[in-house]
């Protein structure tokens, strides 16, 4: 359990590390992406969209194998 921790651990902080110097990269080059029209208002919209769908589908899915669960588990009970 403390290998998984420790690799997940590794692979955020790489991450988290190759994303900030993406956006740093990003940010030299374009240092005002909207041009200045301040268009900020909907910035992230479709990361809260992603967000939604996948807690449905989860929910969704968590419902689905809840009920196949029950269901096993009664037929089991049933068996002599």
């Amino acid at each position: 359990m403390h290998y998984l921790a420790a690799t997940l651990h590794i692979l955020s902080a790489t991450l988290t590390d190759k994303a900030e110097t993406t956006l740093d990269a990003r940010l030299r080059r374009n240092p005002n992406p909207d041009g200045g029209a301040g268009r900020d208002s909907d910035r992230g919209a479709v990361t809260m969209e992603m967000v939604i769908w996948a807690v449905a589908i989860i929910g969704i899915v968590g419902i689905v194998v809840a009920a196949i669960t029950n269901y096993v588990t009664s037929k089991a009970g049933s068996i002599r």
